[in-house]
């Protein structure tokens, strides 16, 4: 289920975020930042292709922009659904993108190679030898990305083991063949429209081989994916300048049980009918609409436990590290992260939040909303 976890783990993500030590970077954006105000609002994403339910819902500042969201593409059974979008500032250059995971297959089976040479899709994915993050992140992602750029220049490359780590990435063998992932984490810099930009990716490659006895013996089988995939982009010299604004966009994150509920019913529907491809979006949305809205018991569980791990590990690392103050919301009746370094915050019951150091500021003076000051946890 490639396309929630990368959405439900991605609060982890900023707990590893910029690394270099500048955790601290200061708070200046294209978002409202008169006075040191930020300004920031709730954006919910509705699966109009697939489910017609809100998938997942986000903090981001109030004058940014959404593109993208989730496809479904429903010729894989492991992912028929993608998630690629971005997050950006239309007014700068400040830029928050996920890209679509990648699925592959390898064997060791020379005749199945034979019959699906590397290149081909076998069962949706395509075949291809397993590489590592950092290679990944070189020759497949730069390659599909970010091409053309002539001047694009590599400055840091490095494996962050810590990543797949925190994300519970490489374990999903239990006992049965094996299992591994491994991180990375690649900055480059680049002119785009006359601008010198700086880009920092991120990705986990996942990989779990098991056995298949055949006729003339044991012969092994590879499914690895790509996935956790995200990159932060500003002008060159002020991408740490927007660590908090990024970080408060990923910790964020929130998944609807019920879009996970009509995701996981998918799955089991294609697996259990070995489907490969559904030719028509109207047939799946038939179908997915007479689907139940109910999670099952063993299945809540595994949501609600999934994501108590997901706090645990998240809290680990300290608010202070990451650049974020908790509050009680009291519009929505629930905690939220918003960056740190200022005395108070506010909260409307459109789902927006202002943030400021000014002791004089009053969002509710010229405004029609009903703001109310957060209190900090």
């Amino acid at each position: 289920m490639k396309t929630l976890q990368f959405i439900f783990k991605l609060m982890l993500v900023a707990s590893v975020l910029f690394s270099c030590g500048n955790s601290s970077g200061g708070s200046s954006c294209s978002a409202d930042n008169q006075g040191n105000v930020l300004r920031f609002k709730k954006y919910t994403y509705v699966d109009q292709q697939g489910t017609g339910l809100p998938a997942f819902s986000f903090l981001m500042p109030s004058d940014w922009a959404f593109e993208g969201g989730i496809s479904w593409i429903l010729d894989n059974p492991a992912m028929p659904a993608v998630t690629a979008f971005r997050v950006y500032n239309p007014k700068g250059k400040e830029d928050f993108e996920v890209f679509a995971s990648h699925c592959y297959f390898w064997t060791n089976n020379l005749q199945l190679l034979g019959m699906f040479p590397p290149g081909t899709k076998y069962f949706g994915s395509t075949v291809k030898k397993p590489i590592t993050a950092q290679k990944a992140l070189r020759n497949i992602i730069l390659t599909e990305h970010r091409n053309g750029f002539p001047d694009l220049k590599i400055i840091k490359d490095e494996d962050v083991p810590e990543l797949p780590k925190a994300l519970g990435a490489g374990k999903q063998a239990q006992g049965y063949g094996s299992s591994g992932a491994t991180g990375a984490k690649l900055r480059v810099t680049y002119t785009s429209n006359g601008v010198p930009m700086e880009e920092e990716f991120y990705a986990v490659v996942e990989s779990m081989t098991f056995p298949i006895q055949g006729m003339y013996g044991t012969t092994y089988n590879t499914i690895w994916y790509v996935d956790y995939i995200f990159s932060f982009k500003a002008e060159k010299g002020k991408l740490e300048s927007h660590t908090q604004v990024f970080q408060t966009i990923t910790s964020s994150f929130k998944v609807n049980p019920p879009w996970f509920a009509k995701y996981s019913n998918v799955i089991e529907y294609m697996a259990q009918q070995q489907i490969t491809h559904i030719r028509s979006i109207g047939e799946f949305s038939r179908m997915l609409s007479q689907m139940s809205d109910q999670i099952s018991d063993e299945k809540m569980q595994q949501f609600e436990s999934r994501g108590d791990v997901y706090d645990k590990v998240s809290q680990k690392f300290s608010d202070n590290t990451l650049g974020i103050d908790r509050y009680y919301d009291p519009h929505e009746g629930r905690e939220v992260e918003l960056p740190s370094g200022h005395n108070q915050a506010w909260s409307n019951n459109n789902g927006e939040y202002i943030v400021s150091d000014n002791p004089n500021f009053n969002p509710n003076v010229g405004s029609n909303l009903d703001w109310r000051p957060l209190e900090k946890k």
